[in-house]
């Protein structure tokens, strides 16, 4: 590997406790040795319980705006009015990661989600059913986000080895499907129970539990210049750094392509209505939803097969391929049982990209550059299946939904390959 390509020296990593050789099964079955690195399987833990309770005000926002509004449409701006301000604080938020003490940034930003979740408690217990204060709210939220998931993911690096990389990844990414899966069906449930300013206290309580796992880490000092400051010449600095190394820009031009080109979910609705009505409208709807968030969580179970790999490029490049190939078959599948196969097998596709690429980000990168890559992270991951569902829903009205997904996955497979190709990079890339 080229060393203009790597980061991964003795000063900012962890120590590789000795493992012994995985046998039989066992070979199959998930990587579990980060966990036994105690900083880490605080970080990891407190994750189990907030990818829950995030997902669960995830739910009650949009249902709560419906229910004062009686209009998707204000649902629609309530998710830009979140967007806008994660982006903006992402950027900014990698900038600051790379500057101050990241286990201090983590402290202020978590305590600033759970206070925002006790807000959004407040308006609704008290009844105030402003769409207005929900908007702000939410904005509020995301711009702490925004400015929180930078420094979470940039510390992996100093709490695990180089080479379980991949195998914490594949930790952290699981419980986040897991949370897509459980939160939102256990908000299902609860709402008509409990009700929504119950969903938004028990978020806010799950925070307390990453507060403490934040404030048990050992300090996180830049270990470069501290002297520097979070500002736009360190964004741009942070760009140039990227653009300079063809790698890390790969990784996210692998994102960008499955995402926008192959993410159908705007589809969704109307495939449910059209193509697998027979099943039932809202069954279909919700296997379809389901679908690759469930092959995700599959693939980070049986992550054991994939996240000892060293060459890291082909990973990404076969995962972004698989998911494309995925998203062509589940277009032309007319059973909905073969489209959820296809999307669970887009999901395995994802995970493997997923871990890869996280990787890749954290390996390659410098450590006063891991804040900054990890911003253009989150903003790439948000921004992508936005796109994705305007190029859809256009696609779909034209040509019709399966076209329009059969068509994205082959996009998906040949700009992959393309990319490949002609810049030699990722190939190359390995640890």
């Amino acid at each position: 590997m080229d060393t203009s390509e790597s980061s991964t020296t003795e000063r900012d990593t962890a120590p590789d406790p000795a493992a012994p050789p995985r046998r039989g099964w066992r070979r199959w079955a998930m990587d579990t040795r980060p966990l036994r690195i105690p900083a880490y399987r605080r970080l990891w833990t407190s994750t189990i319980v907030t990818a829950v309770g995030s997902q669960l005000t995830a739910v009650a926002v949009p249902k709560q705006i419906y229910d004062v509004t009686h209009s998707s449409a204000w649902v629609g701006y309530a998710s830009l009015a979140g967007l806008v301000p994660m982006v903006a604080f992402a950027l900014w938020g990698g900038a600051v990661a790379d500057t101050v003490d990241r286990r201090k940034l983590l402290l202020v930003t978590n305590c600033g989600i759970a206070v925002t979740s006790l807000l959004f408690w407040a308006q609704a217990v008290t009844g105030l059913d402003s769409v207005a204060v929900l908007m702000v709210l939410l904005a509020l939220q995301q711009a702490f986000f925004g400015l929180n998931a930078p420094a979470r993911n940039a510390s992996i690096a100093r709490l695990v080895p180089a080479g379980q990389l991949p195998a914490a990844n594949a930790l952290g990414s699981t419980v986040m499907q897991t949370g897509l899966v459980a939160g939102p069906l256990l908000a299902g449930v609860l709402i008509p129970v409990i009700g929504l300013p119950e969903l938004y206290l028990i978020d806010a309580v799950a925070l307390c539990v990453t507060v403490w796992a934040v404030f048990r880490l050992p300090a996180l000092p830049p270990l470069g210049d501290a002297a520097r400051r979070a500002g736009v010449r360190e964004i741009a600095a942070g760009f140039q750094y990227m653009s300079r190394h063809k790698v890390l820009l790969l990784s996210f031009l692998a994102d960008i392509v499955a995402m926008v080109f192959g993410m159908p979910r705007a589809l969704f609705p109307q495939l449910a209505a059209e193509t697998y009505h027979s099943w039932g409208e809202g069954l279909a709807l919700g296997v379809l939803f389901a679908g690759i968030p469930v092959g995700a969580v599959l693939g980070g179970l049986f992550s054991g097969v994939f996240s000892r790999a060293r060459r890291h490029g082909w990973m990404v490049i076969g995962a972004v391929v698989g998911w494309g190939v995925a998203i062509a078959g589940f277009g032309l599948s007319g059973n909905l049982w073969a489209a959820l196969a296809f999307l669970a097998a887009a999901g395995v596709a994802d995970m493997v990209s997923m871990v890869f690429r996280g990787a890749i980000l954290l390996s390659a990168a410098t450590d006063e550059m891991r804040g900054r890559m990890q911003g253009v992270f989150t903003v790439v991951v948000a921004g992508g299946p936005r796109l994705a569902d305007v190029l859809h829903g256009t696609a779909g009205s034209a040509f019709g939904p399966r076209a329009a997904v059969a068509g994205g996955g082959a996009l998906v497979v040949v700009v992959m390959l393309a990319l490949a190709a002609a810049v030699p990079a990722l190939r190359r890339y390995r640890i």
